[in-house]
């Protein structure tokens, strides 16, 4: 198949494509009534399509006609329709796959639609999410056990390339006691637990995810180590552990919030405790203004991507100073901050 060159492209049919809504909100419709799934499953035949997702034929005969020009279907013959590689990868409803975010009634798919008040965002500098749902991204979570069930197998699916490297990258054989803050459905704690058996550990997040590490963390046999708390990092934090990691956690808010978690670590961790970040730099195709991320950061949850030297100035505003970086693959990065004494005196 030729690839289009953009060069070749008048200017006019360049800014079509980039304005285009049909094309992606199509690919969302069939992703929503399992057309994808089906054509996997052998049925191919558009009457037969129409009747597994209650369609009307003519209505859906255009739509995958349209998007077989699009190259996410092809008609191999009339009427009888085949996946591409494309349309393939709409059939994953994993965790993090293409079929599970793109469907409608997805979790994913209610992030992406508030770009529709992008205008909003834009102005206030706050997230649009509730503009157009009614409900900010976080009550979403707690109000639905469908989106917070694919929201923790989400965090969990990440946290299988994560875990295992913060548990090597830090010298934890110096830590005694670690609280996790925010940590989810448990997924880093646990792993940290089981590499290192001299652990002790405590999980701090709000309800329904901590009701979900307690299960985790008997699955994995470290629960005689696990303590749960429900609560969230805008409050004051229990005290006295080692070391509070913040696990990809501060890309989701503005920095006057990610300044506020930090502090709530700072206030926990005292003057002889550390405080680890744990977060992913911006490397490819995740860079600042060529992927979509960071925009998705603000209409959903107001949060943004940070580099290097943003982090050490959040730290600073919440009292730490950097005193270590471990870095891991694919632009992993642990900060360790303590109390910053110069600061103190």
């Amino acid at each position: 198949m030729a690839v289009d060159n953009p060069a070749s492209k008048s200017a006019s049919a360049r800014l079509d494509e980039l304005t285009d809504l049909a094309t992606p909100l199509g690919i969302r419709t069939v992703v929503t009534l399992r057309i994808p799934d089906q054509i996997a499953a052998g049925v191919h035949h558009l009457d037969d399509l129409a009747k597994s997702c209650d369609a009307d034929p003519q209505a859906l005969a255009r739509l995958l006609r349209f998007l077989a020009h699009r190259g996410v279907f092809a008609e191999e013959s009339p009427d009888e329709f085949s996946l591409t590689d494309i349309g393939e990868l709409l059939c994953d409803r994993t965790a993090g796959g293409h079929g599970a975010y793109l469907d409608f009634d997805s979790l994913g798919s209610r992030t992406d639609l508030a770009f529709l008040a992008l205008p909003q965002a834009i102005r206030t500098g706050e997230p649009s999410y509730a503009a157009v749902h009614g409900r900010d991204y976080w009550s979403d979570l707690d109000a639905d056990p469908a989106m917070r069930a694919y929201f923790d197998e989400l965090m969990r699916s990440q946290q299988r390339t994560t875990a295992p490297q913060v548990a090597t990258l830090y010298p934890w054989q110096q830590v005694g006691s670690v609280t996790d803050v925010g940590g989810g459905s448990g997924g880093l704690l646990a792993e940290l637990l089981v590499t290192h058996p001299h652990l002790r550990g405590t999980l701090v997040d709000r309800p329904q995810p901590v009701a979900t590490a307690a299960e985790r963390f008997a699955e994995r046999g470290v629960a005689d180590r696990a303590e749960v708390v429900a609560g969230d990092f805008f409050s004051p934090l229990p005290a006295g552990a080692d070391v509070y990691v913040i696990s990809r956690a501060l890309t989701d808010w503005s920095d006057k919030h990610a300044a506020v978690i930090l502090r709530r670590c700072a206030e926990a961790a005292g003057s002889s405790g550390r405080v680890l970040v744990v977060e992913v730099m911006p490397t490819e195709p995740y860079v600042p203004h060529l992927s979509p991320y960071d925009l998705i950061m603000l209409v959903s949850v107001g949060g943004r991507e940070r580099g290097v030297d943003d982090f050490i100035a959040l730290g600073a505003e919440a009292g730490l100073a950097l005193t270590a970086t471990y870095s891991g693959t694919g632009g992993l990065t642990l900060f360790e901050f303590q109390a910053d004494r110069a600061a103190e005196d």
